[in-house]
This record gives structure tokens, sequence and C-alpha cells, in this order.
């Protein structure tokens, strides 16, 4: 295929495993609009929702300090709802995953928000000798999810915190509305333990004992043992990121940073510079699509935001020299790295058969889950992975 571009979104090629319409539309944008658009605001449908949900947040939390958990990284999106939940009367306890990549700005948002929000937060910082090796190891692998570290810490610390105070609901700031498109090519499943650890095992120097894993079987367990909850409340407000901004200006005193999810120092730079450069991968292809689909931008402003290069050329340098030093390697061996052949997940050992099985009896059997959990709710949790061993879901 040579190179095409969706005539209704801007994601392109660049996926390589985009498809098209006869009308020239991609599968993204088809797929967002027969699936996604019903699952966001709909008036007072949402606002029902909003309001049932609530009540459940309060009545699941109460007689504890605290009735909801929320992971702030100083960013637009969970700063809004640190916002939120407490407009909604929430009493939120907030987690902050310290992975030592955390721009200025993200840190000050952080202590502005909580502060004068008055919630309590936590910071859970990880070993970062450990954390900069895996990181090291990912790109060492060449394969394009170079976020895969921080993506499963941020799962395993906010599900842990969350049964550690009996919390039923985590409140995410995912949205649809600028993240419902990302193309599998792009992005493989961070709860994948296997190939995490297999390739820490070929490349990494360190061996991961602190790291915080996040798999399929912790995610049975604090879904179906703890009962907890994700819930992504943005998806239920007609959320605007401009409006979200003002606010968060106006009475937080929160500061900017640069693009979505630039609060990270190695998020920006492998967002800008290596995932372009080596992938050839523009994640603003992907939010810009998202954003056209639901109508919060248009595809010519797309287009012309998509003109300029992903990166600063003159400061560039400078943030790899950063980058370089953080992990401990030479600007030559980073370099070395980036020109190593391109390679993805299913060339290192992974559990992408068992992962999708597991997907699929999961939506088969949900309702026999749940029969099968009033019975054994009270029973320890050793019995229950002993059951769902016999049954040969994990």
């Amino acid at each position: 295929m040579g190179y095409q571009i969706c005539n209704r979104c801007v994601m392109d090629t660049s996926d390589l495993e985009i498809q098209f319409d006869h009308s020239g539309n991609c599968n993204h944008c088809n797929n967002y609009f027969n699936n996604f658009t019903k699952l966001q605001y709909q008036g007072e449908t949402s606002d029902k929702i909003i309001r049932d949900l609530v009540k459940k947040i309060k009545d699941t939390g109460r007689g504890r300090q605290y009735d909801c958990l929320i992971g702030v990284s100083g960013g637009v999106d969970s700063s809004y709802v640190a916002f939120l939940v407490k407009e909604l009367g929430l009493r939120p306890l907030a987690v902050h995953m310290d992975n030592g990549w955390d721009s200025i700005e993200a840190v000050e948002n952080i202590k502005n928000i909580c502060d004068k929000l008055d919630i309590y937060y936590q910071s859970y910082i990880l070993n970062w000798h450990e954390f900069k090796d895996i990181q090291l190891s990912i790109l060492k692998s060449s394969i394009p999810e170079v976020e895969i570290p921080t993506d499963v810490a941020i799962a395993a610390i906010l599900h842990k915190v969350a049964a550690e105070n009996g919390i039923k609901y985590i409140i995410g700031g995912g949205n649809l509305a600028t993240e419902g498109i990302l193309p599998d090519s792009w992005f493989y499943n961070p709860k994948d333990a296997t190939l995490l650890k297999s390739i820490q095992r070929r490349y990494g120097s360190v061996p991961m004992k602190d790291f915080p894993l996040f798999d399929y079987k912790k995610e049975i367990y604090y879904k179906f043992v703890k009962g907890i909850k994700m819930v992504y409340l943005l998806n239920y407000l007609p959320f605007s990121k401009e409006d979200a901004i003002s606010i968060l200006k106006d009475k937080l005193d929160w500061k900017e940073y640069g693009r979505k999810h630039y609060e990270s120092k190695y998020t920006s730079f492998a967002q800008s510079y290596i995932q372009p450069v080596k992938f050839n991968i523009d994640y603003r292809r992907a939010t810009l699509s998202s954003e056209i689909c639901s109508g919060k931008t248009t595809r010519e402003r797309a287009l012309k935001e998509l003109k300029e290069v992903t990166y600063d050329i003159e400061t560039v340098p400078l943030q790899k020299k950063y980058v370089c030093k953080k992990l401990n390697i030479s600007v030559v061996e980073f370099d070395r790295i980036m020109k190593l052949p391109i390679k993805t997940y299913k060339d290192y050992p992974n559990n992408q058969k068992k992962l999708e099985f597991l997907q699929q009896r999961l939506q088969l059997t949900v309702k026999d889950l749940k029969i099968m959990l009033k019975k054994i709710i009270f029973q320890n949790h050793i019995k229950f992975l002993k059951l769902m061993v016999q049954i040969s879901w994990i």
C-alpha cells in the first residue's frame, strides 16, 4: 500500500494495519463513530449516570476515610478529574507515581491542586536504579511501546493503594474525546508481564525485584476479588480540554507544560523524538483524530498542526543529553540504539494468545462469574485463585 491519509480524520499509513473503506475513511474513525460516540456525553442520560455513579461511590465508601482514588500526574486530564470529584462531593485519595521524570511544572501542579482542593495525596517513588534499567532494556529491545514500564507501574500502584484502603472506585482521566483512537500497531497490551520480563532478562543488568508488575492475574484479582472498578468520569461529561485548562488556571493556579502527556520529561522526549524518528509514530495523529471525531477540532486545523516537526531542532540535543545522563548511557550509545532494526512484541516471548483468550472468555462469562463470586466472596482469596486455576482461566 502506498501512502494514504484518511479523508475524515488524519490517521494515515504510518499505522501499518490501517484499512480504508470505499469512501476513503479509515477503520479508526469508522470504529469511533460506530461504537464510541454513544459512550460519550448524552445530555440528561449521562447526567443521570453521573448522579447514580456518585451515589454508588458514596455508598460504598461510607464509614471510610476515602470513597474513591485518583491518580495525579500534574497533567490536564488528571488535574481536571481532581477538580471534578471535589465538585461532586466525593472524598478522594490522590496517588502520584514518581518515576523520576516529572517536570517542574507537573510537580508544582500536583502540589497546588491537592493543597487548594484539600486532597491528601501519596507519592509512590519507584526504585530508580531498577526502573531506569528497565526503561533502557525496552529501548534496546527496539519495540515502539517505550512507555510500557510507566504504564504498568501506574496501574499496579493505583490498584494496590486502592485495595490497601478499601477503596472500590478508581477514577481515571482517560477519555474518548482525546484518546478514543490508538492503533494496535502502535500500542501493545502493557499487562503482558511475560513480554516485560523476557525483555528485561535479555537486555537488563538489574533483576526485577521492587518494580510493581500488573498483569492479567492481578487485574482479575483486583477486579473480581477486591471489587475495584475503573471509572472514566470525563466520558460522561461535556469535556472540553480548552475549558478544563481555563478552569484549572483560574481556580488552581495550574501551569501549562506543552503537549498532551508532556508533564513527564521522558514522555515528552519519547513522543516528540524517539517514536517519530525511529518508528514513524506521531501520537499527535491519534490525538487529533480523536478530537476531530469528537468535534473538538477540525481536520484543517489538525493538518496544519501536523505540518510542524514533532521536536524542536534547537533543543533536542539538550533533551537527548539529559535523557542519556539520566539513563547513564552516552549519546553515542543512544544513537546506536536508535539505529537498531525495529522489532515488535512478537519478536519476544509474550502472552498475546492467553490475553486474547482470557478477554473473550471474560466477555462470554461475566454473568456466570458474578454468580460464582456471590457464593465465594467471603471465602479467602487463596481458595478463589485455586478455583480460577481449576477452570483454566489463569
